[in-house]
């Protein structure tokens, strides 16, 4: 359905993993972690329950934002996706260490992941909050955000489930607003049409926190599935 996408929307950095990351990554992965093998994920076997609603955060980083949603929301089930296994190592240590049982990491890029792995209608929540804004004029065509997958986390979605996005980057927020608002299948949760006020249930981020210091505006956007 969907034509091979032939640029990713990352590069895999050669950043350092500490030895406390590293054994997260060996001995918590088995409790927490879901290896993409090309074939479809059973979230129902995964989370082992079928009846809880969803949410998916994708490019979580540090894990900041899923791994506090997970630990104050345990009716939620959270599936994160993250390609760095910094980050991965991150949030495993911190899910083991508040005990967190509603949560699940993929290591992949999560464009496959969704294409190839994950059905139609399975989230009630899509996150995606300060996604690398590829600045440079000529990297902007790395940009995750994009008509393609845009139209593929609408998929995704069930009726009436909402996606969010984050950036504080002002053309970024440009570009995902005209994409986003050209997608049938979403209507923005703004009266206008446009940007929405910042979630107050929204934890902060190590990226947020770097672009205000910075001085960066931030710019939130929510859509409803129809």
């Amino acid at each position: 359905m969907y034509p091979q996408r032939r640029i990713r929307s990352f590069v895999l950095r050669a950043g350092r993993v500490t030895a406390a990351q590293e054994r997260a990554l060996k001995e918590l992965w088995p409790a927490y972690g879901l290896e993409f093998t090309g074939t479809r994920l059973d979230l129902d076997a995964a989370f082992s329950r079928a009846d809880a609603p969803r949410c998916l955060e994708i490019g979580f980083g540090a894990g900041e934002v899923i791994g506090s949603l997970a630990k104050t929301h345990p009716h939620i089930d959270y599936l994160g996706i993250e390609v760095h296994r910094a980050g991965v190592g991150r949030l495993l240590l911190a899910a083991a260490a508040d005990d967190v049982r509603n949560l699940r990491i993929v290591c992949h890029d999560a464009v496959e992941v969704l294409k190839v792995a994950i059905e139609a209608q399975s989230f009630d929540e899509i996150l995606i909050f300060f996604p690398d804004p590829w600045h440079k004029k000529r990297h902007r065509k790395r940009r995750l955000i994009d008509d393609e997958f845009i139209q593929l986390l609408a998929e995704r979605l069930r009726g009436g489930g909402i996606l969010r996005l984050a950036t504080d980057w002002a053309d970024y927020a440009e570009q995902m607003l005209a994409v986003c608002g050209a997608c049938a299948q979403l209507e923005s949760l703004s009266p206008t049409g446009g940007y929405v006020d910042r979630p107050a249930a929204r934890p902060s981020s190590r990226y947020e926190r770097r672009g205000l210091r910075l001085g960066h505006a931030v710019w939130d956007l929510a859509y409803r599935r129809r």
